[in-house]
């Protein structure tokens, strides 16, 4: 694909997807369903059986599990490529291509090759809902069906704007996890006083502040994810001849959860998903988190409160603390100033729209905001919303064929 979809002769990057159809339908001539990862910067999931929404989608479709450009097999982009574009304003310059406009005509690009020109059906999950919003802004005419989960975007709000709402949608969340837990308030705290009064860091090198633990909040977004924090923090400590220290166990799982190394573009240009207009992104989530007290460890601590963990947020303390970010700091800074961001999704076309769109709505989904995705739903002309808060943000996966099945029913019409 080029790089540049408007310099078509210009530099040249790979892109892969794999496909899936199931084994007694192979010979069939199917129609196809193209999958968009949430992200921004994962690839598609690597899939060993019929598992999530795989199964029910390989009842009528071929599936083409697309590595979004950057990620995966697809010219990977991270602190080992990125070099080989040259310097931090070369490696913005290039990662300023890797929004849902360039992804959409990638699709565009691909789709005649693989269903002879036919259009197919997408299905976009988290971020991918919003690259299939852009497909709908942008070239309709390569639709049959666009079915979104937890990923219908604002058409127009600034990052400012998504996280003034996020921060009090964690607040929140972590209520709920202390009411489920109880016992986590004082573990929590006691593990960010530890993280205060000491420098940690993890076996791969990464700085382990009390920021960097605030953000593992980032897993109370998921169905499992209360549950899941709630075990890492009741095995934190370990008593040593010097005392308490947090445990190697505790440290490896921590490591994992909050290292970028396998998706770097996700800390890169996930501010950038929200810029359309002159207004740059300039570290949105940090300058809001400061219209929230309540997410300072420091104060939080010298109270009472509970403390307070965070979302899905990106601040600039990450590209010192990660190893695999720390060389893109000046890459991340540059990205952070861009004023040249172009709109995204067409308003206009979307309310003349004639693909038929179903989207699953997470009620008080903690990545996408509720009310600025049924704001865009109303916004598309004909789109069926199913609001449900029998999931969280990660139902496609949790409950995967249930949901599958009846975002097909809603777009034909048949609920």
């Amino acid at each position: 694909m080029p790089l540049d979809h408007d310099t078509p002769s210009g530099e040249t990057i790979d892109l892969y997807a794999r496909e899936a159809v199931a084994s007694d339908k192979a010979g069939q001539d199917l129609p196809w369903l193209l999958y968009l990862q949430g992200g921004p910067g994962f690839g598609a999931n690597r899939f060993i059986r019929k598992e999530a929404w795989l199964g029910r989608a390989l009842e009528e479709y071929r599936v083409l599990l697309l590595d979004q450009r950057g990620t995966g097999h697809s010219t990977p982009a991270n602190r080992q490529t990125l070099p080989l574009r040259g310097g931090p304003a070369e490696q913005a310059d290039y990662l300023s291509h890797f929004r849902a406009d360039s992804i959409v005509r990638d699709c565009e690009a691909i789709r005649p090759q693989v269903t002879g020109g036919a259009p197919w059906t997408v299905l976009g999950q988290s971020f991918g809902g919003f690259c299939a919003v852009a497909y709908l802004s942008t070239a309709p005419e390569g639709l049959d069906t666009a079915l979104v989960t937890g990923g219908l975007p604002s058409l127009d709000a600034h990052a400012d704007d998504v996280y003034r709402a996020a921060y009090p949608r964690v607040a929140r969340k972590v209520a709920a996890h202390y009411a489920r837990y109880p016992q986590d308030v004082e573990r929590a705290r006691r593990i960010a006083d530890h993280l205060l009064t000491h420098e940690v860091v993890l076996p791969n090198g990464y700085r382990f502040t009390v920021e960097a633990f605030q953000s593992l909040g980032l897993m109370l977004g998921g169905g499992d994810g209360s549950h899941r924090l709630h075990h890492l923090l009741e095995d934190a400590f370990v008593r040593t001849p010097g005392g308490p220290a947090l445990s190697d166990a505790f440290q490896e799982q921590a490591q994992a959860l909050l290292s970028f190394a396998g998706h770097p573009l996700y800390a890169l240009v996930h501010e950038a998903i929200y810029g359309q207009d002159a207004r740059p992104t300039a570290w949105s989530a940090e300058r809001v988190r400061n219209e929230f007290p309540g997410f300072d460890a420091a104060k939080t601590l010298a109270g009472d409160e509970p403390l307070l963990f965070t979302g899905e947020t990106i601040h600039p303390w990450m590209f010192d603390c990660d190893p695999a970010l720390r060389p893109l700091r000046e890459t991340a800074e540059l990205l952070a100033a861009r004023t040249d961001w172009t709109p995204l999704y067409d308003p206009a076309r979307l309310a003349a729209n004639e693909v038929p769109v179903a989207a699953a709505v997470y009620h008080d989904d903690m990545y996408v905001h509720t009310a600025h995705s049924l704001e865009t739903a109303r916004a598309i002309r004909g789109l069926r919303t199913w609001v449900t808060d029998e999931f969280e943000h990660d139902g496609v996966r949790a409950g995967g064929p249930r949901v599958l099945d009846r975002l097909i029913a809603l777009a034909r019409d048949e609920v």
